[in-house]
């Protein structure tokens, strides 16, 4: 005979079923995958002619290098000032070579001693109105004479407001980093928005808030500092010969990047342009892209 004995059920209490709930998110985080990035037509977009603007074409050639070295079929081509006017046109010539890459400078066709800190209306076409990468470069002539211009992209800081996540921004970055050069993945949460939250959290009486600064500020710094650990793991196990360091950190962004290109002595400068909710170009992209005037631009 056999005899069947049944467990009274297990009851959970709405703690114990928040605890679960949140160890189960917890453990759920976004690992990095390496996405295909093939670039093997680059169109480089003038306003004047080649012949003047030769010692230009010879820095971007070099610093194209990069993919040059990797890619099967790599090749460039030569848009003068005088191949398009006015922007539709600008766009109609860029579409007719079907680049995988857009490589300009600031402030095509506009005087830029006069908006210093503007990209003009083509860099801002180009980067909203086409789905192509664009390489932009410091306006030749107006690069601060202390500046040298680099070679290759040996150095290169990949930033972004979420990183976790980003795999295209990262593929991207690995992609345009020089053979043995460095990838640095940033991530700075903003202390000015951290600390309004928790001065609002502080006026809850049910919640003690030097926990919830503890808890908080531990759980916005992990999710980055994973991720950019599955992003090594994934670059190393791509083969590629490229070091990927990390910096995930506390402060105000501009001068925290400010700090990072100087003292890393960075080489090229990879963000994000395209914004779901808006027209115009992503906040932190522009504030970074007007702001580091003298450093070359990877806008994807």
């Amino acid at each position: 005979m056999i005899e069947f004995y049944f467990a009274p059920p297990i009851k959970f209490t709405m703690s114990q079923i928040d605890e679960f709930e949140s160890a189960f998110k917890s453990a759920a985080k976004p690992v990095f995958r390496l996405e295909p990035v093939s670039v093997q037509n680059a169109v480089i977009v003038l306003d004047r002619d080649a012949a003047a603007a030769a010692e230009f074409l010879d820095h971007m050639h070099s610093f194209l290098s990069v993919l040059a070295t990797t890619e099967a079929k790599f090749k460039t081509t030569i848009i003068e000032g005088s191949d398009y006017v006015g922007v539709q046109q600008f766009l109609d010539v860029i579409h007719k070579h079907q680049p995988d890459l857009v490589c300009t400078y600031r402030n095509l066709h506009i005087p830029a001693t006069e908006y210093p800190y503007s990209l003009g209306v083509y860099i801002d076409v180009a980067t909203q109105a086409t789905d192509i990468p664009v390489l932009l470069f410091p306006r030749p002539g107006l690069v601060n004479e202390s500046v040298e211009f680099p070679s290759k992209p040996i150095n290169v800081l990949a930033v972004t407001d979420h990183l976790a996540g980003d795999s295209r921004l990262v593929s991207y970055a690995a992609r345009f980093t020089d053979y043995e050069g460095k990838l640095t993945l940033v991530h700075v949460e903003d202390e000015h928005t951290f600390d309004r939250y928790i001065e609002t959290i502080g006026k809850i009486p049910d919640i003690d808030t030097d926990l919830a600064r503890r808890e908080i500020m531990h759980q916005l710094l992990k999710e980055p500092t994973d991720y950019i650990e599955s992003c090594k793991q994934g670059i190393q196990a791509a083969g590629m010969a490229i070091q990927v360091d990390s910096v995930v950190t506390v402060g105000h962004d501009m001068s925290d990047y400010r700090k990072l290109l100087s003292e890393r002595q960075i080489d090229l400068l990879v963000m994000n342009t395209k914004d779901e909710d808006q027209l115009a170009m992503h906040g932190l992209a522009y504030r970074l892209s007007v702001e580091f005037r003298n450093t070359p631009l990877l806008l994807i």
